[in-house]
């Protein structure tokens, strides 16, 4: 798996590389060629998960994050082929190069948890879920950097680089929407098949993330009933994704790196 680890990472930096000429004034995106390179990096990444995690989800903390930035990765491409959106690859894609390197050669070895079809199928709808707001929360920082751009008259290559500010927002929105949905479901599977929360340490994560949920239909509701957009649309995406991120890896890290303790 070393040389599909080692292939998969420089897929990955090539690809990013590509996106990014624009921005160092080198031309214009070669966009097939970066896709077909995010495109094999993303295969072969779920390639090394497969076989160093037994064909499983593993949700140590490691492991969960290589599979969490593989999904992303994945998602980004489909972005990509729908509305080009180069930042999303400069940013995302070495950063799931990133921790496919620390899982599969600085992250000790870990085995998957046993899990019921109920839990994969609730632990496959959450990662979804995650991944998506994921991007919108990109989304909302390349938002966040036009609008400044704007307001200073000083448009820098990455503001030049993505698309028009209306274009991002809109896409922004389309994934919140999507994730909202996928987090709804992530909360509704959870209540019917992950049975003593406690036990399993999962409180903190599920109430964390239910505050996310509420926080992201607040958004929605606004966006639909007031025209929610801008510095409010930006700092609600962030603040939700980052409860999130506390609710997961937060909680991950305090229960496996610190505690020592077996978490799902």
């Amino acid at each position: 798996m070393e040389l599909a680890a080692v292939l998969a990472i420089a897929f990955y930096i090539a690809a990013a590389a590509a996106l990014g000429r624009p921005l160092l004034n080198q031309g214009a995106i070669p966009r097939r060629a970066a896709l077909a390179m995010g495109t094999a990096a993303v295969l072969l990444h779920f390639a090394v998960l497969f076989g160093i995690h037994r064909g499983a989800v593993d949700l140590h903390f490691y492991a969960a994050l290589s599979l969490v930035s593989a999904v992303i990765a994945a998602l980004t491409l489909i972005v990509n082929v729908t509305r080009p959106v180069a930042a999303l690859g400069i940013i995302l894609f070495p950063l799931a190069g990133l921790f496919l390197a620390i899982d599969e050669f600085i992250a000790p070895p870990t085995a998957p948890f046993p899990l019921d079809w109920q839990i994969d199928l609730h632990v496959v709808i959450a990662l979804l879920a995650y991944s998506v707001l994921a991007i919108a929360a990109v989304l909302a920082l390349l938002l966040a950097t036009q609008e400044k751009a704007l307001r200073s008259k000083r448009l820098s290559a990455w503001a030049v680089a993505l698309p028009p500010l209306t274009q991002t927002e809109s896409l922004m929105f389309k994934l919140i929407v999507a994730g909202f949905a996928l987090l709804t479901l992530t909360l509704l599977s959870g209540i019917l098949f992950v049975h003593n929360l406690l036990a399993q340490h999962q409180a903190h994560t599920a109430i964390l993330s239910l505050v996310a949920w509420i926080i992201f239909g607040v958004l929605l509701v606004g966006r639909w009933r007031w025209g929610w957009r801008g510095r409010r649309a930006v700092n609600l995406t962030l603040i939700g994704m980052a409860i999130l991120v506390l609710a997961f890896f937060g909680s991950k890290f305090v229960l496996e790196m610190i505690l020592h303790r077996p978490g799902m």
